[in-house]
This record gives structure tokens, sequence and C-alpha cells, in this order.
């Protein structure tokens, strides 16, 4: 609020010098096309107003009431000697020349009087005199040129009152926009900081969740490395045009040909179980091509039977023999783990059947299951070539 009313001060100021020296010159232009005046009471005259546009320059700097007085005493004195100098015939027309000075130049300064009480008594003073000599001059108070002297000033007062008036008015409303704004932005970084909060409580949980799930290890330096290529091929294979696929999570089929190679998409299969921390041992058939459909069920059925070994075995390692000849591929899926008794396991617990055997027969192919407690489990996959 402080910086707006020294704003607005600064600018009536301003305004006051602008309007008083424009007034000023325009009666210098009327008194001297009149050519009334002799040249002595002309020049005076001229200086007085001279020294009134210097007042109202200085005036407009700093507002000070010595300036305010030193330009209300030299235009009156303009009025004074230049009314009194010509022949009672030529008054009426020196009146109406000095009309812009008495009206406007002497009244611009009701516009920055604003806290400063003698200099707004000093200058509602000069208007009652000024208006009283314009009104002599003319030899009536009903002349024209009087009430040009007092419309000036009543249009000068009336907009000093308005400016003086509206600008508080601005000020309040440019302040409840200001304590709104705040309050926004207070409120936009209270929700900022509370997303940030989440999002780190949200990965300190995922990062505590991960350590455990790694035993505490967390993940080594080679898993990272592989996981990264991983990627790294995805994007690749997308970048050429490819379109995954997905038919299990974690699972995608990136090829475009109809056949596909065995041996790069087993590759990848012990890459990630490798990386879930079961070593896979292949024997066997390194290149197999497959139609696109069987390969899908092949691998998923071979995914299942290592995610049983890796989940239910108990040990870190699994033998997968890779066998083929010209009608079948066959995948044995071999550990030494726990083992269990088929005929102790309900068929309700049992998901061999629906997860695996279901998904070969439907391409032609077929699944077998041996295991006794204590001597490992081994499973036998068939797919149609």
């Amino acid at each position: 609020m402080e910086l707006l009313a020294q704003e607005r001060d600064r600018l009536l100021r301003s305004t006051t010098r602008v309007v008083g020296v424009v007034c000023a010159l325009v009666s210098v232009v009327g008194v001297a096309s009149s050519l009334a005046v002799p040249a002595l009471p002309l020049v005076a005259g001229f200086a007085c107003i001279a020294v009134m546009v210097g007042s109202l320059i200085a005036f407009g700097w700093n507002g000070s009431t010595w300036w305010t007085a030193a330009t209300i005493l030299s235009g009156l004195g303009a009025v004074a000697l230049l009314t009194t100098a010509v022949a009672a015939d030529d008054r009426a027309v020196i009146a109406s020349a000095l009309v812009p000075l008495a009206g406007g130049g002497l009244a611009s300064l009701l516009m920055a009087q604003r806290g400063h009480p003698v200099g707004l008594g000093l200058t509602v003073a000069a208007g009652v005199v000024s208006a009283a000599l314009v009104s002599w001059a003319s030899g009536t108070v009903l002349a024209a040129p009087v009430s040009g002297v007092l419309l000036g000033w009543v249009l000068i007062a009336v907009i000093a009152v308005w400016i003086s008036r509206s600008i508080p008015r601005v000020a309040r409303r440019i302040y409840s926009i200001g304590t709104a704004h705040r309050a926004e932005r207070q409120a936009s970084e209270t929700e900022a900081q509370r997303r940030q909060g989440a999002r780190l409580l949200h990965d300190t949980v995922l990062a505590t969740l991960t350590l455990l799930a790694h035993s505490g290890v967390g993940v080594s330096e080679h898993a990272m490395r592989e996981q990264a290529a991983e990627d790294a091929r995805l994007l690749r294979h997308l970048r050429l045009g490819a379109t995954p696929q997905p038919q299990q999570s974690g699972d995608y089929s990136l090829t475009r040909t109809e056949e596909s190679p065995l041996g790069q998409t087993l590759e990848s299969v012990k890459q990630r179980f490798g990386r879930m921390g079961l070593e896979v041992a292949w024997h066997g058939t390194g290149q197999v091509l497959l139609p696109k459909h069987v390969l899908d069920a092949f691998l998923l059925a071979l995914g299942e039977c290592l995610e049983n070994v890796r989940r239910h075995a108990g040990v870190p390692e699994a033998h997968v023999t890779i066998v083929h000849d010209e009608a079948m591929v066959r995948a044995m899926v071999t550990d030494s783990g726990v083992g269990f008794e088929l005929d102790a396991v309900g068929s309700e617990r049992l998901g061999f059947k629906e997860s695996v055997v279901n998904r070969l027969r439907e391409v032609g192919g077929d699944a077998r299951l041996f295991s006794a407690p204590g001597s490992g489990t081994t499973v036998v996959l068939e797919a149609p070539r």
C-alpha cells in the first residue's frame, strides 16, 4: 500500500506539472497575440509566468509546499500585472487570455495536495483571488472569463476527489488479488510437497519390498546389466517395427516372421530366470524352427515348469534338455529338489494340468509329469513341428 501511495503521488505531481505548464504557455500565446499590453508590463508579466513554470517543474519532482507557494505567488502576480497594465477597454481581452492560467495552471495544484493541508489552503485561497482578479478585469462576476475560471477549478477539484477515492479502492482490489494469488501458490506448494512425500514413501516402500524379495541383498550388478541389455534389445526390436504381443506377464513375442528359431527364445527364458536366481542348464538342440503359435505355447509351458522349480523345488538349478525329430520337439525339465507324491496332491491344487498340459494340447502337443518325494521332478513337454 505504501509503495502504491508513493506512485500515486508521483503521478499526480507529474500531471500537475504538465497541466500547469501547458495552461501557462497557452495564456502567454493569448496575451502576446492581443497586442494590448505595453512592453514593460508585458515583460514583467512574462517573467512571472516563467517563474511559475519553473516552480511547477520543481514541484513535479518533490511536491514541496514552498514550490506550491512560489507557483501561486508568481501566477497571481502575472494575472495582476497583466490585467492592471492595460486600459479598461482591453482588460476583458486580457482576462479572457489569462483564463487558462488562472483556471488551469493554478487550479492544477489541487490534484497533488493530498496530505498537505498548508498547500491545500494556499491553493484554495489562490482560486478565490484569481477568480476575483478575473472578475474585476471583466467588469462583472457573470462574465465569460469568470465562468471559465470557475469551471476549470471545479473540473480539477472533481478530478482530484475522484482520483483520491479511486486509487485506494484499486489498491484494496490489488491487495485482495495478491492475497488470493499467495493463497493459491501456497496451496500449490503444499500439494506439491504432499505428492513429493507420497512419492518418497512409495519409493521407500518399493525399495524395502525389493530388498525383502532379494533376502536383503538387493539386485546384483550383473543382474542389472542383463536387465539393461534385455531392455535395449526390446527397444531395438520396437524401433525396427516389431509389435509386442503379450501372452503372459513378462513374456512378449517380438519376431515378425511366421517361424522363429527356438534357440534365441530359449536363451531369453534362461536369462530371465537367471535374474530371478534360478540357474538353467541347457542340453541338446541349439536351433529349431517352430510355427509362431506353437512356439508361444511351448515357451509358456516351459516357463511355467521353470517357475514351479524356482518356487517349490528348493534348489537353485534346473536342467532342460531339448531333442527333436521330424514331427516333434521335446523338452525335459529336471530338478533334484524335494519332489512330491502325485497321488497326495489334489487336482484342485495341482495347476500343472491347467497351465501346461492344456496349453500344449491346444496346439497338438502334450505334457507328462514324473515326481517322487526326495527324488526331484521331471516334466516332459512335447510340441509338433
